[in-house]
């Protein structure tokens, strides 16, 4: 008896080298397959909802602090994990990239096979026919080039090949329903577009928010000259403000239709506005602006958002120096026209820093379009100007416009009265044309009150990109639902029956590629054509 040894085999083991890169291309394969592709858009609309949900800084900066200051620890824990940015937040920034990634590593083979499929001939005919989900045969008195001219004029439109087989027989392969597969690949395409158009939209667009009376005046123009031409500009990531599209505009008037209910119907302002060759020529050009309805001019777009009131007060200082003002008050009921605001005066002919912040003024309260009085408190009863009046209170003091810090024009810092420096020194109601008269002689008459309108002006040099991809993936999803791909195949082959007649085998046999419904109707009507129909020539 005799053993062997049989040498222990030497157990492999990789290379760092060849365990990362193993690692690097089962991450990519992962990456770029369609899944990941489909949960990562899931992705990004899942963190795109706190976008919707919570206050933004870049676009409510006040409302933002003051929801981060009312939930406490849990508002700071989102403010750092940037659900209040969350469109410049890393891990948004994070997902929207690797969808970009996925995207173009899954389409990029699949175009590459889509176009060798393209290029190639249908697929032989099986050797079997019977065992298709369609199959006929028949045997029919024409000869086999009379039923192969009828199936190549039956079947004009696909893509068919003719072949010659054993012992006589020769077949057509006919293959239809490409552009099922060119769909799914525009559909792909144009969401990757969309993507792109997107990211580069919110690099170098912006958009801004002014506020304009709308009278004709010179306060009612408006140039696109820079950001501070804006009451708030949200620049994209790649614009500085110094190359604005330049435009000049002005409202000459403005009207609104409420419903009875005091709810707003339409606004509407005659404008006039000048771009591009008319800047230099001094042309202004008129544009009846609505909501919905934005000017565009120059690749920009200028909407109507909103509308309110400058009530104008005239102080008359006790030498006899008197300023008018109109600043916009804040409507604080939409439904009424009830606003609030401040309009503030420097007093004149005072040199001294100190004693000129101890004497500033402001008239701040409430301003109601049309007036309805309960008891002393003034109220509106409609947001239609037709009986106007005001509830103010004269504040006197250090407003705090020296201090360097910015300051609304809509109220008085709040900081000021509490620390003494700004007091109230009179509260009345005014009609048009009353005044009051303060404890040094001074005199604050209500004029009357102007309208003022709260523009938007939008750029977006990807808009037409991103409605051209948006057509193309609705475009492609259509063609990629409705469109069937199949294969039909016709084989014919002479054979002699017992009485020594020539007659012709024929068999069809078809075969959808997607969605079998409604192919057997398809293929049924082609059969019948081919093995009963008119074979002749057209």
């Amino acid at each position: 008896m005799t053993s062997t040894v049989t040498p222990e085999r030497k157990q492999y083991r990789p290379t760092p080298a060849r365990r990362a890169l193993a690692f690097l291309r089962n991450t990519w394969r992962g990456l770029t397959s369609m899944r990941t592709a489909l949960v990562l858009l899931f992705l990004l609309a899942l963190a795109a909802l706190p976008g919707a949900l919570l206050p933004q800084h870049d676009l409510n900066e006040p409302k933002t602090r003051e929801y981060i200051a009312n939930h406490g620890w849990w508002g700071q824990l989102l403010d750092r994990l940037q659900f209040f940015d969350v469109y410049s937040s890393v891990w948004f920034s994070a997902i929207y990239l690797l969808l970009m990634v996925s995207l173009v590593g899954c389409l990029a083979p699949r175009s590459v096979e889509y176009v060798r499929s393209m290029r190639a001939k249908p697929v032989l005919t099986p050797r079997n026919l019977g065992r298709l989900p369609h199959h006929v045969r028949a045997e029919v008195d024409a000869d086999p080039d009379e039923v192969l001219a009828a199936a190549d004029r039956r079947l004009r439109g696909w893509r068919r090949v003719q072949r010659d087989e054993t012992e006589g027989a020769r077949s057509i392969s006919a293959e239809r329903g490409y552009l099922r597969e060119t769909g799914n690949l525009f559909f792909h395409f144009g969401m990757l577009g969309v993507i792109v158009a997107f990211a580069l939209g919110a690099m170098y667009s912006y958009e801004g928010q002014v506020i304009v009376f709308a009278d004709g005046s010179e306060a009612s123009e408006f140039c696109n000259s820079g950001i501070y031409a804006y009451d708030s500009f949200n620049p994209g990531l790649r614009v500085d403000g110094t190359e604005l599209t330049p435009f000049c505009l002005r409202v000459n008037d403005f009207a609104a239709t409420y419903a009875d209910t005091g709810q707003p119907i339409a606004y509407e302002a005659n404008i006039e506005y000048q771009s591009g060759a008319d800047l230099a020529a001094d042309t202004w050009r008129p544009y009846h602006l609505e909501v919905n309805e934005p000017l565009r001019t120059e690749g920009d777009r200028v909407y109507l958002l909103d509308h309110g009131f400058a009530p104008t007060f005239t102080v008359t200082f006790p030498d006899g120096t008197s300023r008018t003002q109109a600043i916009q008050w804040r409507p604080v009921d939409n439904t009424t026209g009830l606003s609030e605001g401040a309009t503030k005066f420097e007093p004149p002919g005072i040199t001294d820093a100190e004693e000129r912040r101890q004497n500033q003024l402001a008239v701040t309260g409430l301003f109601a379009p049309n007036a309805l009085m309960h008891g002393e408190i003034l109220t509106s009863a409609g947001p239609q100007l037709t009986n106007p009046a005001v509830a103010v209170d004269v504040m006197r003091g250090d407003l705090g416009v020296d201090s360097g810090r910015g300051q609304s024009i809509f109220e008085i810092d709040q900081s000021m009265v509490d620390s003494g420096r700004l007091e109230r020194v009179a509260r009345e109601n005014l009609d048009v044309g009353e005044q009051l008269t303060l404890d040094d002689g001074t005199k604050v008459r209500f004029d009357g009150v102007d309208q003022w309108v709260s523009l938007q002006v939008s750029h977006d040099p990807t808009q037409v990109w991103v409605l051209g991809f948006a057509i193309a993936m609705f475009a492609g999803l259509g063609g990629s639902l409705f469109i069937k791909r199949r294969r039909l195949w016709v084989r014919v082959a002479p054979v002699e029956d017992a009485d020594g007649k020539r007659r012709t085998v024929v068999e069809v046999g078809g075969l959808a590629r997607t969605d079998q419904a409604g192919y057997g109707e398809e293929f049924a009507k082609i059969a019948d054509d081919l093995l009963t129909g008119d074979r002749k020539a057209p």
